[in-house]
């Protein structure tokens, strides 16, 4: 159980739906029905895939965790060494399964970003590759992490890209972007302690915090943009809204020295809660989007 426990937590549960319902609202849309493969492949986004993300990375960035205060809770585990090698083999038995049923059931374009999706997981974290560690990189991956699984629903479903999608799907990269590098500011004293480097860790708390805000306000504004490409076009005003609560929380961070670049751990525990209430916004539109067409 203290395994379970231990793999369950190292999955970061919280961020499960940020690569779950990225998936499932492309597919769904697409297709308008719930099938098998959209039922596994939610299942794939919202467990295996995040347990392969966060358990690699946990696994390899031991030495780090250990010294970074806010790990040991839903902000990541620090996995005891004599954990690793389960967790890498229960990543192998969990990803294995659903990975040879979506290669089955896709054709070879969605085999190419269901490749890119998982190379950017391992990427991320293992040794050898650590794109984790080149700064703005690292931004990229993550961000790859994200929108990923919505590019390959949409793929997988025989979706048409439209400008607006395209839109869509920049407006959501340029998210992931900025909040991998907002999450990196709070590290920044631990990274270097450890020797590791991040965008973060280059420019610096306070670059990096304008580099955060510049991404969600561009993110924003290409949504708003969708509604001179897209009928209706008050959901794109509605969904470029959820932009704001992302550049408030952390407007109070432009300014953040590096030796005080842990209180960037208050405007990230907000994060977690915008990340809900984005979620329903966006849920919502798509509920009435579809229902009105």
């Amino acid at each position: 159980m203290n395994t379970l426990t231990q793999l369950f937590v190292s999955s970061r549960p919280l961020s499960w739906i940020n690569t779950a319902f990225p998936f499932a609202a492309a597919y769904l849309m697409t297709t308008r029905e719930v099938d098998l493969t959209f039922i596994l492949g939610t299942l794939f986004f919202l467990i295996p895939y995040n347990l392969a993300m966060y358990g690699i990375n946990d696994v390899f960035d031991y030495e780090s965790d250990m010294r970074n205060p806010r790990k040991g809770g839903v902000e990541g585990a620090v996995l005891d060494r004599s954990l690793h090698t389960i967790t890498l083999w229960a990543v192998v038995i969990t990803n294995v399964p659903f990975l040879i049923y979506l290669v089955a059931v896709g054709n070879p374009l969605s085999w190419l970003v269901l490749a890119v999706s998982m190379f950017a997981v391992l990427a991320y974290s293992m040794k050898g590759l650590r794109f984790k560690e080149i700064p703005f990189l690292d931004s990229l991956t993550s961000s790859t992490h994200f929108v990923s699984p919505a590019l390959y629903g949409a793929v997988l479903a025989g979706a048409v890209f439209t400008p607006g999608l395209w839109l869509i799907l920049a407006a959501f990269f340029l998210w992931g972007m900025a909040s991998h590098a907002f999450g990196a500011v709070q590290d920044i004293q631990a990274d270097r302690e450890g020797e590791l480097s991040s965008i973060a860790t280059v420019i610096g708390a306070a670059n990096t915090s304008r580099f955060a805000l510049a991404c969600y306000a561009l993110a924003g504004v290409l949504i708003l943009s969708g509604a001179f490409f897209t009928e209706p076009t008050w959901p794109f005003w509605v969904a470029s809204v959820t932009a704001v609560p992302y550049i408030l929380m952390v407007w109070p961070f432009r300014n953040l020295s590096d030796a005080n670049c842990e209180q960037a751990n208050r405007g990230w525990k907000k994060f977690l809660g915008i990340n809900f209430f984005a979620g329903f916004v966006v849920t919502m539109l798509i509920i009435v989007t579809w229902l009105n067409s």
